[in-house]
């Protein structure tokens, strides 16, 4: 299992469809405030279709918040800032990793105290960065796939067709 971490997000598709993402694979996500929308958000909603009933998500006030609520995480901070690459470090079952909000990122006083443990999708130098949602499904399944992809369906088949 994996645990998002979404700072302050700002765009209510991204989080829906990370949301979807998450119940797909069986990740929790946690939400720190301030969100730039409601939960109950039409745009939410939508990008997350029927899944978001299913969906573990959990709040928190602010990144102190969350810190105390999860005492020992030490999540992987998924920057542009960083200097490891997304698949350098090896993701534990029930691992953390956090994306800041769409317009800055996760603040740099933050990344200071995280150093270590931040990562970052290589991409061309004109580009300031991914979508949210992309990125995280991104890192997300390289940590699933070093986890074995555990409990997950490896095999699919079509619905009126045999191979």
């Amino acid at each position: 299992m994996v645990n998002i971490v979404l700072l302050e997000p700002e765009v209510p598709a991204n989080t829906g469809n990370i949301g979807r993402t998450c119940v797909a694979t069986g990740s929790v996500l946690h939400l720190i405030e301030p969100l730039g929308f409601r939960i109950n958000d039409k745009m939410l909603k939508r990008a997350g279709l029927d899944y978001w009933d299913k969906l573990d998500v959990r709040r928190y006030l602010d990144f102190q918040d969350f810190l105390n609520k999860n005492p020992g995480a030490v999540p992987f901070m998924a920057t542009t800032k960083a200097k490891k690459i997304y698949t350098d470090v090896s993701y534990e079952d029930g691992c953390y990793i956090m994306f800041g909000k769409e317009s800055a990122g996760i603040p740099e006083e933050i990344l200071l105290d995280y150093q270590e443990t931040a990562v970052r999708i290589p991409m061309y130098d004109q580009i300031r960065s991914l979508n949210l949602g992309n990125s995280v499904a991104v890192i997300l399944y390289e940590a699933l796939r070093q986890q074995g992809f555990k409990g997950l369906e490896r095999e699919g088949q079509l619905h009126r067709y045999r191979w």
